[in-house]
């Protein structure tokens, strides 16, 4: 089966993100010093997002990222528990008062 230009295209996402296995980097490098086109193209988005590029993840970086949003959603929980138990308090305590003032 011969490698298409679309085939290349599809790959192209992992590629720049540095997720392809060896054999399907080889294949695109192939391709692409094969295509000056494709290749400048492919230049130019690297220049243009190299820092939007995401880094293959590797243990230490997959625990670092887990830990990050588990850090997170802690907090996020943390939050949302004190605003509840705010307007809860709040509740209990406002309510006597409105009952009093109004019967």
């Amino acid at each position: 089966m011969d490698i298409t230009r679309e085939i290349i295209l599809d790959l192209l996402p992992l590629y720049l993100a540095g997720e392809l296995s060896d054999d399907s980097r080889a294949a695109v490098d192939q391709f692409l010093s094969d295509d000056p086109e494709l290749s400048r193209q492919v230049r130019e988005i690297e220049a243009l997002h190299a820092d939007q590029i995401p880094l293959p993840l590797h243990k230490e970086r997959e625990m670092e990222a887990y830990r990050k949003v588990r850090r997170l959603m802690v907090l996020r929980t943390l939050g949302l528990a004190v605003i509840i138990a705010g307007t809860l308090l709040a509740i209990v305590l406002v309510a006597p008062l409105i009952y009093m003032f109004v019967f």
